[in-house]
């Protein structure tokens, strides 16, 4: 069976993400450390040009997305399961407004003036505005927007005193009992924030939350160990696809199987991929591409989140 390859980079939070779904899947994985910022030639030869992090490799399969990659993961080993019988859907739909809504303001309050300063007080001016550039151009082109620092903070309250009287009335020691993909797409916007002295205490005040934190990443990231970024080029090279899911291909704009396509993310990182789509479920979309460094390639993608229109001839 192929290896599960994450490419990501330390202090990424939705690589931190992948990470803790790996440790409470208890998972070995190999681990290719990526750059934060463009250009990131290895990776894009994997996935065609999408640029975010992370990305999950088995074999000559390319899984872009935390919320796919959480699937994926599902396939491999079903126990314990993120989404838990009866609760899928609330599950997945809590994750989806953590992975965004929450994270877009976590991220406004980890980047005002007093936590940057101590975040990157190791940069050379120059550093600092190669990222600063780099993360601009992240951000063009998609949906997403900045959340002010004033709005932030304003709503900042009601997250956490939502989620410590969820803590405190719910019946057992996660968000909605037993683990599930919840927790950990609410856990990565809070240890971003409490990665640094002047954001952790807007984890640190809300005691519920607090514990329940501790208790989510106390799953740790299972059993990674480290492998260069050309070795996992070379496992795409020698590896072959794997067989396509056994659902229905479905696609209610008419795309057909074969067609040449263009996905791409709506809300950041919006860089398309282009390829010829061989798969189109109710969750993913797949695009087969072929590189002469990665050689013949599935691309996969999550539905939400991402659009797909036809390729110019």
């Amino acid at each position: 069976m192929p290896e599960l390859i994450l490419h990501h980079y330390p202090t990424s939070p939705f690589s931190e993400k992948a990470r803790l779904l790996l440790g409470f899947k208890g998972l070995s994985w190999r681990s290719v450390h990526i750059p934060p910022m463009m250009p990131k030639p290895d990776l894009t030869t994997l996935t065609g040009g999408y640029r975010k992090t992370p990305v999950l490799q088995v074999g000559a399969d390319i899984y872009c997305d935390t919320a796919l990659i959480a699937r994926r993961l599902e396939q491999e080993k079903a126990v314990p399961s993120l989404f838990p019988e009866g609760r899928e859907m609330v599950a997945a739909t809590f994750a989806a407004w953590a992975d965004s809504v929450v994270f877009s303001h976590a991220v406004s309050l980890v980047l005002q003036p007093e936590s940057a300063a101590v975040r990157f007080a190791r940069f050379s001016p120059e550093q600092l505005k190669s990222f600063m550039i780099d993360r601009a151009g992240l951000f063009s082109g998609g949906s997403a927007s900045r959340v002010p620092l004033e709005q932030a903070r304003h709503q900042w309250p009601v997250f956490m005193a939502r989620l410590e009287q969820q803590l405190q009335r719910e019946e057992g020691d996660f968000l909605f009992g037993e683990p599930s993909i919840a927790d950990f797409a609410m856990a990565h916007p809070l240890w971003f924030l409490k990665a640094a002295p002047v954001t952790a205490p807007l984890v640190d005040g809300y005691p519920a939350v607090a514990t329940w934190f501790a208790r989510v990443m106390a799953f740790g990231h299972g059993a990674p160990s480290e492998m260069s970024a050309e070795q996992a080029l070379q496992v795409a090279r020698e590896s072959t696809p794997a067989a396509l899911p056994v659902e229905p291909f479905n696609d209610p704009n008419g795309f057909a199987v074969g067609q040449p396509v263009i996905v791409a993310a709506t809300d950041y990182g919006v860089d398309p991929v282009a390829g010829e789509l061989v798969f189109a479920g109710c969750e993913e979309l797949i695009v087969r591409r072929e590189d002469e460094r990665a050689g013949v390639v599935h691309v996969h993608f999550p539905r939400l989140g991402f659009r797909i229109e036809a390729r110019p001839e």
